[in-house]
């Protein structure tokens, strides 16, 4: 069988998970966690249906297509094409992945030309995906590819590695993924947390839980637009965001109505009245073992005070509220030294690394889509 006979079907996205056509979402959710126990050996980076709903529904900031291909009557592989349309618009995002009993049947080529030619009929030039790669090889060792930044590394002889190698991605940025054991760190706190309080003097800590105050949410904002531009990047291509109280409240609503429960911690400084830093962690009814760090930031006018620590730690405190959460997960661009240091500190360990990966085409290059 050729790449070019594979029937590539749409995933529609039902109203509801307990709708009647939802039968398909919830087979597809199925492939998705048995992809990730294949790399990952377990569910932690898996989704849960009612995330992935919400998630995937088009929005006013970015819109989703979806793909699957089945055989002998059982899903096998899946791809999905994603298009911001704030910034970004000349750029998308896709991925690719294939069970592993079925790859090298040029199912992955298929629906890499199918998501590709998408991006090109949506006027969408610069193409992006990512790899993901379990800590089970030495990064230091002489089989590896290194991006550009010249930090991080890859496993060269990665099925994803070779995938998006031949495909003329470039890999621009290495991140890692790391892990936290929440009951071997909580005692390390009191010091660090000691530390930090004392080049933290002129700021004070306020946490909410799923919905930024109004007074705060504007300021919020700003600080969100930022991730965009301070966070470090590689190689890829980016925008910068705009951001705005209606942003931030819809970022809310999605993790809320995803099932999610979201703990913010804040800085602000005393003097100005200004928000300086803020952390959030995420946690998923479907992994209550888990809780994910999301974004951290810190303002550049606020730095050099140790706020990154400081809101990591009164987040991670909060944690008691949640006692059946073990572990926090969060991702790092590998050339993150500051930030990477922090998380070192607080005890977080290497559990795998992801490449994010890039390719440039000319207007109208990619073939037809089926």
């Amino acid at each position: 069988m050729t790449a070019a006979t594979y029937h590539i079907e749409p995933l529609s996205l039902p109203e509801s998970l307990d709708a009647p056509d939802a039968a398909e979402f919830h087979e597809f959710g199925r492939l998705c966690d048995a992809i990730t126990r294949e790399i990952w050996g377990s569910m932690d980076r898996a989704t849960a249906d009612q995330a992935r709903l919400r998630f995937w529904r088009d929005n006013a900031y970015s819109r989703t297509r979806i793909f699957f291909v089945r055989l002998e009557g059982r899903m096998v592989a899946k791809a999905w094409v994603r298009f911001e349309q704030q910034e970004n618009l000349g750029s998308a995002l896709l991925q690719v992945a294939v069970l592993q009993p079925y790859s090298g049947r040029g199912i992955g080529r298929a629906l890499l030309a199918h998501t590709e030619a998408l991006a090109a009929a949506d006027g969408r030039t610069v193409l992006k995906s990512y790899t993901e790669h379990p800590a089970d090889f030495d990064a230091e060792g002489p089989d590896v590819l290194v991006p550009l930044t010249g930090t991080g590394a890859l496993p060269a002889a990665a099925r994803g590695v070779r995938f998006a190698t031949a495909a003329g991605y470039r890999l621009e940025q290495v991140e890692r993924y790391s892990s936290l054991d929440v009951a071997a760190a909580l005692p390390g706190l009191e010091p660090l947390e000691r530390e930090a309080r004392t080049k933290a003097a002129g700021y004070e800590l306020l946490g909410w839980t799923d919905h930024c105050p109004d007074d705060l949410v504007a300021q919020l904002a700003v600080l969100m637009s930022r991730m965009s531009t301070d966070a470090p990047t590689g190689g890829l291509s980016y925008d910068e965001e705009v951001w705005d109280t209606a942003r931030v409240r819809h970022v809310e609503e999605t993790w809320k109505r995803a099932g999610n429960t979201s703990l913010v911690t804040a800085a602000r400084h005393l003097g100005s009245g200004e928000l300086a830093a803020y952390s959030v962690l995420e946690l998923a009814p479907g992994k209550p073992w888990l809780a994910e760090q999301d974004d951290t930031l810190v303002a550049a006018a606020h730095r050099g005070h140790r706020l990154g620590m400081l809101v990591k730690i009164a987040n991670l405190r909060r944690l008691a509220d949640y006692p059946d959460v073990r572990r926090v997960t969060t991702f790092n661009a590998a050339e993150n030294d500051h930030m990477l240091a922090i998380n070192v500190a607080l005890g977080f360990r290497p559990a795998g690394w992801d490449g994010e990966w890039q390719k440039t085409v000319e207007p109208g290059a990619a073939a037809a889509a089926d």
